[in-house]
């Protein structure tokens, strides 16, 4: 690998990014590879094939948002930036919420930045489960270093942490677990925990300030306001993508969209990418593509303190324990806008106002499960645009989960709260002494007691040695195809066991780097013949 740049921040990042206002009719472009995607997979793809001296075209459904757009409002924010506004949610023996964005840079820009990586055993166990044995640890070690230094990921500075991150860890100090700030791809990080409304102090390396502009300047074209359909395709090759661009205000399809493209790479995310395979002639042969859909389903805690928190202030999420991680379970210092914590406090009217009396009193803690017990699945609608996804929450991950939940209990006790909300439907709401934890330990749980939420959404185009039961090789290329690649979140084929970001980026520069090797093998080949 040639040495990697460093993410620069600049005051014009979208500039020469095509909007929709551009347009004049139906848009026909050709060129080498199509990346379908501008999240943390397609923006590394793209920018590692433009450098390498590839003609890219980047396709991206959703809006190029600037840092004068983002407002400190979370209904204005989810309206904006997330599918179904905010509102998407799993059909099963849950109701979960799910949160998949539609913006220039994915889920980046609205993600708390974690850049954690994947230990070695998450790849031993991919081995054993789904026959990855070529792609391990150590031949991630240098794509990891790649993105991390592109990016500038650091561990959360002690300056930015907040009293909200620092209870955290003196929790887990006086219980004996272990923690550590959590490495975040934000070196410009000032602390003011706007994460998933945008960073409006532009401290956060998102794929739209970061990889996008660094494709654009090794001559990528890049594309929003289209979303693509269906992959064109001849026999079992694919010859390009289809679809539409879309006006931003009316919601309207306006102009045909057809790329013709020797490669295509889609990167649509672990929701999208399935329904298009399904909706296309190709890389679905054995009906795979939106089975197997994993998530990390979390909860969290409210902790309330004796002295001011003013959890507003910051990192968004600057501290976490992998201290359980091979158990299946992450702990994490969690923060969201006021409208979206408020929704964990009991009761109404007099009781509700007085827990917004103790806001500022009070400090957020998650947990979440490696899901391995629970399963879903992905599939087009009939009718409409949005897919819908049925998820069942397993009885071994919903025993884990309560053992998480109860552990931030006695982390928040232990880092001297006076009051703890654990969130449960039809449960006592606060909870203040041992003996309160101790209740809630014998408690049996059902699926449907917690606050949860689909955290980190995965595996509906796992890759896996056995074409009957994956879409993907471990190079992220689809079993039975030459030229149609898969590189997001769809290809994990089991937990990671963090937040899988910065695995997904590794992934990607792995497959770009294996993919630009195999065309320019072609192209040496042709010129040959």
């Amino acid at each position: 690998m040639k040495k990697v740049s460093r993410y620069e921040p600049s005051d014009h990042p979208h500039e020469s990014v095509k909007v929709f206002a551009d347009y004049q009719g139906d848009i026909v472009d050709r060129c080498d590879v199509v990346v379908v995607g501008s999240g943390p997979g397609g923006a590394v793809v793209a920018k590692e094939l433009a450098e390498a001296g590839f003609d890219i075209v980047l396709l991206e459904e959703g809006l190029a948002w600037d840092a004068p757009d983002f407002v400190p409002d979370a209904g204005a924010a989810m309206v904006r930036m997330l599918r179904e506004g905010g509102m998407r949610a799993t059909r099963g023996n849950v109701f979960m919420p799910t949160m998949q964005a539609i913006a220039l840079g994915g889920g980046s820009v609205v993600n708390s930045a974690i850049c954690a990586r994947s230990p070695a055993w998450v790849f031993d166990r991919w081995a054993s489960l789904h026959g990855t044995e070529l792609l391990t640890g150590a031949s991630l070690d240098g794509h990891y270093q790649r993105v991390e230094s592109f990016l500038g990921v650091e561990p959360t500075l002690e300056k930015v942490l907040g009293e909200r991150n620092l209870a955290f860890k003196r929790g887990c100090d006086a219980l004996g677990m272990s923690s550590a700030p959590c490495p975040r791809n934000a070196p410009g990080c000032k602390g003011s925990a706007e994460c998933f409304t945008g960073c409006r102090n532009r401290g956060k390396a998102s794929m739209d300030v970061s990889y996008v502009p660094a494709a654009i300047r090794a001559g990528a074209r890049v594309y929003t306001s289209v979303r693509v359909d269906t992959v064109m395709a001849s026999g079992r090759r694919a010859r390009g993508v289809q679809g539409k661009a879309v006006d931003p205000r009316s919601k309207k399809a306006v102009y045909d969209v057809r790329v013709q493209a020797r490669v295509v790479v889609l990167s649509a995310g672990c929701m999208a990418t399935p329904v298009i395979l399904q909706r296309s002639e190709i890389g679905n042969e054995n009906g795979q593509a939106g089975r197997h859909l994993r998530f990390h389903p979390g909860t969290a805690v409210l902790a309330v303190f004796p002295d001011l928190i003013r959890p507003w202030e910051g990192a968004t999420q600057g501290y976490h324990s992998l201290h359980e991680l091979e158990d299946g379970l992450k702990y994490e210092v969690l923060w969201s806008p006021p409208p979206i914590i408020a929704t964990r406090f009991p009761g109404m009217g007099v009781q509700f106002k007085d827990q917004l009396a103790r806001f500022e009193r009070s400090a957020p803690f998650d947990a979440y499960v490696d899901g391995a017990d629970s399963e879903g699945s992905v599939t087009g609608r009939p009718f409409g645009l949005e897919p819908d996804i049925r998820f069942t929450f397993g009885a071994k991950d919903v025993k884990k989960l309560h053992r998480g939940l109860c552990r931030l209990v006695e982390i928040s006790l232990a880092a001297g709260a006076v009051e703890v909300l654990p969130g449960l439907f039809g449960y006592k709401p606060v909870l203040r002494s041992q003996a309160d934890l101790d209740e809630l330990r014998a408690y049996r749980m059902k699926p449907t007691d917690p606050v949860i939420a689909g955290t980190h959404a995965f595996g509906s185009t796992r890759m896996g040695n056995n074409v009957k039961t994956s879409v993907v090789d471990v190079d992220g290329r689809c079993h039975q195809t030459d030229n149609l690649y898969i590189a997001d979140s769809g290809v994990i084929p089991s937990s990671p066991a963090v937040n899988p970001m910065l695995t997904i980026m590794a992934l990607a520069s792995r497959t770009a780097h294996i993919l630009a090797a195999r065309i320019n093998l072609f192209f040496l080949g042709v010129r040959r013949c």
